[in-house]
């Protein structure tokens, strides 16, 4: 089997680990050791400033109270759908410009395991910045974290959890999707650690609290173990299973690798990761730095997500929209609204991304947001989730995304950056470096085909439309 050239590795370690990279960057990269810029992606810039992404204080909404009128409820609901939509354009934002773009992936992979919708702006801003600030550092210190936030605990009931009447959402959920995965406890663990839970919750203001009066301080039997066991307790219990690192291991093998999981090298992984307290930055650093993650195999076979897609595109050609809201129709004729997960278990990815529609959707994007079209498709509605969230909230979502049609999309693109990076290029070698550095499945795009889409009237012109044309192209959907 032929060797992988270089620039084609660090292609694809650049969209494993981000959003792509520029043809400049990428040679870079191919002049210097593979581990170094494996370092220097996981560590970040030097003076990275992980500023928390913050749209609103809890002093710019009303305080909620008993008292209150239904207009005044309307009002809040409405300012905090506003809020939660406001969030969700400044973390798209942060990723198109972000220095540090593993964290943002990282957090967009995090996003997706500790799924949870709310209709609290001020509670979601809360869990994405937990999420952010721990999405390299350790997966025991980000779970009790994210089991501590108020947005968590409403979602799945744990306010309502109290020693008279346990409720086993929280302790189900904690198992199934965050820790060990299905198999590994019984419904007596469930009950069990539901009781353990009592008694968390939170207050007006957001914060963590542990209700003394509504937890039960009986002994618990859960996993083998007896003891008068607290939340806490079920966190570390849960983290000692190996099953709870093989579970998380094979997740982000399956993000980060090949929807086709090898067991031979997760359970290599798993294993390093255990004895690692859970360090999901040196896991991601054995990831990157096996040979295998170079396998031709592997190169070109993940279809990117709709959020991937379009950051992609952002940072590939930089835009800024004159209405930023068309990105949420963006993400929503796509099929994936950050702080909107299908359900419990998040985005099910893969090939899932992909059906007749969506296909077309995705390959008339570039070319309706770079020559400035107009939106003409109908976005896909979100379905609310029952039991889950507020029916009410996603429908109007619904209505404020469907506005977006028919509009014409105007945005300023700043094509300079792009143009520059392909200066020193023959002429007649532009069609296939612009392929070349666009795609990493089929580089071989059609020549012909390019020709045919491109305006040769100045070099100039031609750059744009064949880069528009290869973004149009089922090759690059494949990262």
């Amino acid at each position: 089997m032929a060797a992988v050239p270089e620039k084609l590795q660090m292609q694809h370690l650049a969209w494993r680990a981000g959003f792509g990279a520029s043809l400049p960057v990428i040679e870079e990269w191919t002049h210097k050791k593979r581990r170094q810029v494996i370092s220097k992606i996981l560590t970040g810039p030097d003076k990275d400033q992980q500023a928390p992404l913050k749209v609103m204080d809890e002093s710019d909404l009303p305080e909620r109270t008993k008292q209150m009128s239904p207009e005044e409820k309307k009002e809040l609901a409405k300012m905090n759908r506003q809020g939660i939509k406001d969030l969700n354009l400044s973390w798209i934002y942060e990723m198109v410009q972000s220095q540090h773009p593993l964290r943002e992936k990282m957090a967009l992979f995090w996003h997706g395991h500790f799924a949870c919708r709310t209709q609290n702006v001020l509670f979601s801003q809360q869990l994405l910045q937990v999420i952010r600030e721990n999405a390299l550092g350790n997966f025991g210190t980000l779970l009790t974290a994210v089991s501590r936030t108020p947005a968590m605990l409403q979602f799945l009931n744990n306010q309502q959890n109290y020693k008279a009447h346990p409720n086993e959402n929280f302790a189900r959920e904690v198992m199934e999707l965050f820790t060990m995965g299905r198999g590994y406890y019984t419904e007596t663990d469930i009950k069990e650690a539901a009781r353990a839970f009592t008694g968390w919750g939170y207050d007006n203001e957001g914060n963590f609290v542990f209700r003394e009066k509504r937890h039960d301080y009986g002994n618990k039997t859960i996993l083998g173990k007896t003891g008068n066991f607290t939340g806490d307790d079920i966190l570390k219990i849960l983290l000692e299973q190996k099953e709870t690192a093989k579970f998380i291991t094979e997740k982000i093998y399956r993000y980060f690798v090949d929807e086709v999981p090898d067991d031979a090298r997760i359970n290599t992984l798993a294993e390093k990761f255990y004895t690692s307290g859970y360090d999901i930055g040196a896991l991601m650093q054995h990831i990157f730095n096996a040979d295998w993650f170079y396998d031709q195999r592997l190169i070109g076979r993940r279809i990117k997500s709709p959020v991937e897609l379009l950051v992609g595109l952002r940072r590939t050609v930089p835009v800024n929209f004159e209405r930023e809201a068309v990105m949420l129709s963006f993400q929503q004729v796509l099929g994936q609204v950050l702080f909107y997960p299908p359900n419990v278990a998040g985005w099910p990815g893969g090939r899932s991304w992909i059906d007749s529609s969506s296909l077309m959707y995705r390959m008339q994007l570039p070319k309706m947001i770079l020559y400035e079209k107009e939106f003409n498709i109908t976005p896909k509605e979100i379905t609310p989730e029952m039991g889950m969230g507020s029916y009410k909230a996603t429908m109007q979502l619904n209505e404020t995304v469907k506005r977006q049609y028919a509009r014409k999309i105007k945005g300023v693109i700043n094509w300079d950056v792009f143009l520059k990076d392909y200066e020193k290029v023959p002429r007649e070698k532009l069609a296939d470096t612009i392929a070349g550095s666009l795609l990493l499945a089929n580089k071989n795009v059609s020549k012909q085909l390019l020709e045919n889409y491109a305006d040769a009237s100045s070099r100039e012109t031609y750059i744009k439309t064949v880069a528009i044309a290869v973004m149009g192209t089922p090759e690059y959907q494949l990262c």
